[in-house]
Parts: structure tokens; C-alpha cells; sequence
């Protein structure tokens, strides 16, 4: 009699449990979720490769001690002239001596200074 109520009771207790479960999403929910699932990783992917190859394309700060002509004049307000003063002036203790020294303006130097080094 024991055995019989204490399965009784596991059973309702059972039954309780999986009428309180939350139903299976039907199969056209399924694809849904898996078709907005997709196009996140899809966005996400594309984002993270243009990341990847634009951080590649970057070589870092670039030298003005050692740089060419040609790699000063791919800063941003940076001329063949301004190139040529820069490598007139060389060496540098550090990059801020090219606005101290006048051999480019304050705001040329704010454009690029995230962008070179003395070293």
C-alpha cells in the first residue's frame, strides 16, 4: 500500500513536472531562429574579416627618422614638401620636434601624431 501511494505520488509529481515544461518550438520556428541565427554569424563574420584586413593593412606608427618620402606622403595632410622638411630635420628625439621645430603646423602634427614615431 506504501509502494502504491509513493508511486502515485512520483507519478503526479511527474506529470506535473512536464505539463510545466515549455512546449517544443514547431519546426517553422526552428528554421526562424536558425535563418535569424545565420544572418547574425553571417554579419558578424563579415565584420570581423574586414577588422582582420584592415588591421593587416596597417603597419603601425610609421618612423619619421627612417621613413621615405614616399611613406612620410601617406599621412593624412602630409605633401612632398612637408616630406622633404622632414627628412631635412632628421633626427628626432621624438615626433613632437616637428611642430617644436616648426617643419610642420600644429594642426598637420594633430592629424598624424597617432600615426608616427621617433625612434
Amino acid at each position: 500500500m506504501k509502494s502504491t501511494a509513493l508511486a502515485s505520488i512520483g507519478l503526479v509529481g511527474l506529470l506535473g513536472l512536464l505539463g510545466c515544461t515549455p512546449q517544443s518550438p514547431s519546426p517553422d520556428q526552428i528554421r526562424q531562429n536558425t535563418a535569424n541565427a545565420t544572418a547574425t554569424a553571417a554579419r558578424d563574420a563579415k565584420a570581423m574579416a574586414q577588422g582582420v584586413f584592415d588591421g593587416l593593412k596597417k603597419k603601425g606608427p610609421i618612423n619619421i627618422n627612417r621613413a621615405s618620402a614616399a611613406d612620410l606622403e601617406t599621412l593624412p595632410g602630409i605633401d612632398h614638401a612637408a616630406a622633404d622638411r622632414i627628412i631635412a630635420g632628421r633626427p628626432y628625439k621624438n615626433s613632437i620636434e616637428l611642430e617644436r621645430r616648426k617643419i610642420i603646423s600644429k594642426a598637420e602634427y594633430n592629424k598624424i601624431a597617432n600615426q608616427i614615431e621617433a625612434q
